[in-house]
């Protein structure tokens, strides 16, 4: 079948069987800090999408008895089962639209060509419904592992949900696609006061050797100290910090800032700004991992902002 076959036969026949996957600043699309469009297969497809969120997403430690378990701040599992719908269920026949995975500062949100099935009612999520649009795909799919065919994944969504009573989930249709959302409702912008950009600033100053100082009305670091390969400056940090807004590889941080030691760079750059969150890794359960990358966090965009110099 055309659509498992290899990329250029797909091309031919379905060039927008694909998804495209964004990071935006905010709460608006104005501002992209990462990207994948994911041209695999499209039994392969659902799983790199779901990849791509939890490297844009945080998870945080909760103690549960005397067991520390990782807490994700979305229903991760709710997620992956509508990726695999948007995947399974979306209308091939529709020309020029693409499935699309937009994660916000506040949301995930992902649409899908095709509306819904009219069998199938979102209002009823927890009663086990099963309608298949594509009678072909669908069996492989399930072949693979990827559905069951009884109707469990609206379940699957449902009870997960319940553990997140703070992100709403909604769902639309709008024109010829589908839309899920996953919705924070407590979500605040973060918002750093002068009194934390110090605390910050003073923070890393003394990791990296460096003073912090007040400039003019505005908190800011004393940018005279150039920097050395022993003591990194103020501007080494803030071109850093600038190239973090895309999601990169310790080595391309180190190709920037012209360093060849691994361990040291580690030890000098890494380190500290991920002890203050200024980065996040994108496998955070694997430090050491071959494929980890780093990314700028908000509070990252917050400080940078004072990093770099008044017009």
């Amino acid at each position: 079948m055309a659509l498992f076959a290899d990329l250029k036969t797909r091309n031919e026949l379905f060039p927008y069987s694909k998804i495209e996957c964004a990071r935006f600043k905010g709460v608006s699309t104005d501002t992209k800090i990462d990207d994948k469009t994911i041209i695999e297969q499209i039994g392969l497809q659902a799983e790199e999408a779901y990849k791509f969120v939890l490297r844009q997403i945080d998870e945080s430690s909760v103690i549960e008895g005397v067991y520390t378990k990782g807490r994700w701040e979305y229903p991760v599992q709710a997620i992956r089962e509508a990726l695999r719908n948007a995947v399974v269920h979306r209308d091939y026949s529709l020309t020029g639209k693409d499935i699309k995975v937009a994660i916000y500062d506040d949301m995930v949100e992902i649409t899908s060509p095709g509306k819904l099935m009219p069998s199938i009612d979102f209002n009823e999520m927890d009663a086990r419904q099963s309608d298949i649009r594509n009678k072909v795909i669908a069996p492989l799919f399930k072949r693979m592992g990827v559905i069951d065919q009884w109707g469990n994944g609206l379940k699957i969504i449902s009870e997960e949900l319940i553990k997140y009573p703070e992100i709403n989930f909604k769902w639309f249709e709008k024109g010829m696609q589908f839309q899920v959302q996953f919705i924070k409702t407590d979500y605040k912008p973060i918002e750093l006061q002068t009194m934390d950009i110090d605390l910050i600033g003073i923070k890393l100053g003394t990791r990296l050797e460096l003073s912090w100082d007040q400039v003019g009305t505005k908190s800011g670091p004393s940018r005279d100290q150039v920097g050395t390969k022993s003591a990194p400056g103020w501007h080494q940090v803030e071109m850093l910090l600038i190239f973090a807004e895309k999601t990169r590889s310790i080595t391309a941080f180190m190709e920037l800032l012209e360093w060849k030691n691994r361990t040291k760079f580690r030890a000098k750059y890494i380190t500290p700004l991920l002890d203050l969150a200024l980065l996040q890794m994108t496998i955070p359960n694997k430090p050491n991992s071959s494929k980890q990358q780093y990314y700028l966090t908000a509070k990252g965009r917050k400080f940078l902002e004072v990093l770099k110099p008044n017009p």
